[in-house]
């Protein structure tokens, strides 16, 4: 007996459970909220092979979890939609919930609960009434394809050379790409370290997205 028109539409509905069922394509899905890459810098960033990035890709292509564009003889990858963003920020948040192996080995990554955070609505306060600077620690190709409104782009990486950019008066808020995120983490222990007033957003722009907020690139800011 074939397969009925039932349990063909579950095949296929399954066909995107599947295409997240691993951890470098979440992974993948992880750096493209953040905005197109090619392959090369999705390999770089996930620190895979390209090889293995690509086959990754396909399979999400497969799953209409991806979209490409071509620029020149570069193809660039890019999420097929903010519904895409919106599973990834649920399967994720779910799993924190529900799978009890997610909770320390998210401390070992993030590190100890020794950093301060603060929500969207005191970030948007802060920033209003002028005594906080904010700080993105993504890369600058991150920071270009959206950021917070008024954010300074400040990579984690030469957080420590350009602490002089930012006024010694007032309290730095750092972020980068979400919850799981550890740059940010990482970016006010350096500057506790050197004597600054620093907290975290308690997510990052991938909730901030969501949520409604706006966005601006590097192009309009």
């Amino acid at each position: 007996m074939g397969e009925s028109t039932k349990e063909r539409l579950f095949t296929h509905l399954a066909r995107v459970g599947k295409a997240l069922g691993n951890g470098k394509r979440l992974e993948l899905i992880d750096l493209l909220a953040q905005g197109p890459r090619s392959v090369a810098e999705l390999a770089e960033a996930a620190q895979a092979g390209l090889t293995t990035t690509s086959a990754h890709l396909q399979v999400l292509k497969h799953a209409g979890l991806v979209r490409t564009t071509r620029a020149g003889t570069t193809i660039f990858y890019d999420l097929a939609g903010d519904d895409v963003a919106e599973l990834y920020a649920r399967l994720r948040d779910v799993a924190a919930t529900r799978v009890a192996d997610v909770a320390p080995v998210a401390r070992d990554y993030l590190g100890p609960a020794d950093t301060e955070q603060v929500s969207r609505e005191e970030l948007l306060d802060r920033v209003h009434q002028g005594d906080a600077v904010v700080v993105d620690v993504r890369p600058g190709s991150e920071f270009a394809a959206g950021h917070i409104p008024g954010a300074v782009s400040i990579p984690l990486d030469e957080l420590a050379e350009r602490l002089d950019e930012l006024p010694p008066e007032l309290e730095v808020v750092a972020y980068c790409r979400g919850a799981f995120c550890v740059f940010s983490h990482e970016a006010v222990r350096l500057l506790r370290a050197r004597g600054r007033r620093a907290r975290r957003l308690e997510d990052g722009i991938l909730e901030w997205r969501l949520a409604g907020e706006p966005v601006v690139t590097a192009a309009a800011s």
